[in-house]
């Protein structure tokens, strides 16, 4: 008698049902939406009767308009509904909104409540969110300017030659020298250290001046680092937030080409990739009344004015240490006062910098700037839009430096906990090199094409049905059970890639498709083997005990095989590789379950309890 235990029965019901439950939400597909949310802050009602509002009176219909913890969700029946209400969100909104266009699951709420996700699609199945983002080389030029008038300082100081000043100007860096002999000494010694300096000299009055400009080798240098950095980081930052299989490519000289599939909280996507944030670490000018310089408008030539807590406050022009020093940040809370806080580590360099300065200056405060770029579309008198950089600039945090620390410490001072969490996020990413404006924004289809697309899935299902028909003709009522373990085996893959988060593309279809070709291979072996048991003279009950246990090592061993070839795959592939090894792996696993244990259930249900069975219908 061929028969399983209950529980065999009980575990592959289990299995089917989360199975299904899991890859239900995979047929209710998506809507095209609109997600608004407060730079820096919380969407609340006041906003959602805002957008609704401004929709209305664009005559502009939203299928659904709800308030999520990303901010405010309108979602449309399609995709021109959806690009009009960008615009005219992004417009009358202004620039304290942030407006991003989204693909919103329609998954009811009872599954959303179980973690019940479709699967992600690629962008060569469903698209995604698109970015173009174009770096602002003149920042880029500026802040290497800034890092030249730092290196001067510190070579003229280091061989003892006067200086009155170093200071950027309109067209280069200008060095105010003491005397003649001087200035021809700085040259000597600049044209040695910096070669990629034009230098040239002048003399005005009783002032000896020494021309600094950056060679045109050395600005291209620049900006192709910039934009090679920038995609760098940005590739980190996508990681960051965990987008399978993205896109950031180079587009001309001076754009980034950002695509993430399946992209949810778009807000927060944009915020992230667009954002140029950093740290400044700064003495505080112990020295000069702060008070004195906001009301006088007279701020000393070493010191910057900023306002804390409401209050003015003096910081040093010179840095300890900036974003570029920092390796590493976590958000976390302090156990002090329960705020939250970013616990920072720096490299060898910045960890010197700040031991050195914290050594000299116990007892003395030291300040922390965060400093964020912004892109803000601008509107020129000829009605054309442009974005241009603005630099936000805020003191968050002034303390006593009450002990030397080095290369490890914490910043204090943060809003809160979401404020410490993107803050040290940015900063584990990387800093941009140069800052970026997102100068085009959209939600794109399929890159193959809708109608490439329509076929490739055409053909598996054409394929698919033929299999299930020659099966069904050919091995009857055990071609019906190896069809329905087929279908399981289907269901059961969608749901492991969607509860895994796994990224479906058309290579991962055609490893869908070469594991539904493993799973029936799998039952022709094993029918097969009962076919020949059967006509070697076994009775029927027997030939199916034999057929299932003596295929077993054929199938086990074409399978694991393959399972090796798919790890391998998985390991040393990227993009379309990946995707492929990912469905080839699951489906192997699945097929295995289905086409052994699965379709050996259903016989025994339909042919273990008979003691007399004469035949079977194979």
């Amino acid at each position: 008698m061929n028969r399983y235990p209950a529980w065999k029965y009980a575990l592959l019901a289990i299995v089917i049902a989360v199975g299904g439950l899991y890859a239900l939400p995979n047929l209710y597909g998506n809507d095209p939406a609109v997600q608004v949310a407060i730079d820096g802050g919380t969407a609340d009602l006041a906003v959602l009767e805002q957008v609704e509002r401004t929709l209305e009176l664009e005559n502009l219909r939203p299928k659904s308009i709800e308030l999520t913890p990303e901010g405010v969700l309108a979602r449309f029946d399609d995709g021109d509904s959806q690009a009009k209400a960008v615009d005219v969100l992004g417009r009358q909104l202004g620039d304290d909104y942030v407006v991003a266009p989204n693909l919103a699951h329609a998954t009811p709420d009872w599954l959303r409540a179980i973690n019940g996700e479709p699967m992600v699609l690629g962008l060569d199945l469903r698209g995604g969110v698109h970015f173009v983002m174009e770096v602002d080389m003149d920042a880029a030029r500026r802040q290497q300017e800034d890092r030249y008038v730092e290196d001067i300082k510190s070579l003229l100081r280091e061989e003892k030659i006067r200086y009155r000043n170093v200071r950027k100007g309109a067209d280069g860096i200008i060095a105010q020298l003491g005397s003649e002999e001087h200035m021809d000494e700085a040259r000597s010694l600049i044209a040695r250290q910096l070669p990629e300096l034009l230098l040239s000299t002048e003399n005005e009055g009783s002032g000896f001046f020494l021309r600094a400009q950056i060679s045109p080798q050395k600005l291209q240098e620049i900006a192709d680092t910039a934009l090679k950095q920038n995609i760098t980081t940005l590739r980190n930052r996508v990681n960051e937030i965990g987008v399978s299989e993205p896109v950031v490519q180079q587009q001309g000289s001076n754009r980034i080409v950002v695509q993430l599939p399946g992209v949810q909280d778009t807000v927060a996507a944009k915020r992230l990739i667009g954002t140029v944030a950093t740290l400044e670490y700064r003495a505080v000018d112990e020295v000069n009344n702060p008070m004195t310089a906001m009301t006088t408008n007279t701020v000393p030539p070493t010191s910057r004015l900023y306002e804390y807590q409401g209050q003015p406050i003096l910081l040093s022009r010179s840095l300890i240490v900036s974003g570029e020093q920092l390796v590493d940040a976590m958000a976390g809370i302090d156990s002090r006062d329960g705020r939250p806080q970013v616990s920072v580590t720096l490299n060898g360099v910045g960890a010197k910098r700040m031991s050195d300065f914290t050594i000299d200056s116990v007892g003395k405060r030291m300040a922390v700037v965060f400093i964020e770029h912004k892109p803000v579309k601008v509107t020129k008198e000829d009605g054309t839009e442009e974005f241009e950089t603005k630099i936000e600039e805020r003191v968050i945090s002034v303390a006593r430096v009450n002990e030397p620390f080095g290369k490890r410490f914490q910043t204090t001072g943060l809003d809160s906990a979401d404020e410490a969490s993107q803050l040290a996020l940015l900063l584990r990413a990387g800093a941009l090199a140069a800052p970026v404006a997102i100068v085009e924004e959209r939600t794109v289809g399929p890159s193959l094409g809708k109608q490439n697309i329509e076929q490739g899935f055409k053909s598996v299902a054409i394929g698919f049905s033929l299999v299930l028909v020659f099966m069904a003709i050919y091995y009857r009522v055990f071609g019906l059970v190896a069809n329905l373990a087929l279908a399981c085996n289907v269901v059961l893959v969608v749901a492991l890639l969607s509860l895994l988060g796994a990224t479906l593309t058309l290579p991962g279809i055609a490893g869908i498709v070469l594991t539904v070709g493993m799973a029936v291979d799998a039952n022709v072996l094993i029918f097969e083997r009962i076919r020949e048991e059967l006509r070697n003279g076994n009775s029927p009950q027997a030939a199916i005990r034999a057929g299932y246990e003596k295929a077993f090592s054929t199938i086990a061993d074409a399978n694991v095989t393959t399972l090796i070839a798919a790890v391998v795959l998985l390991s040393f592939g990227t993009g379309p590789i990946k995707g492929f090894a990912v469905t080839l792996a699951l489906g192997i696993v699945t097929s295995m379950f289905t086409a052994i244990m699965g379709t050996r259930a259903v016989i025994n249900l339909a042919y273990g309890s008979r003691a007399r069975l004469k035949k079977l219908a194979i």
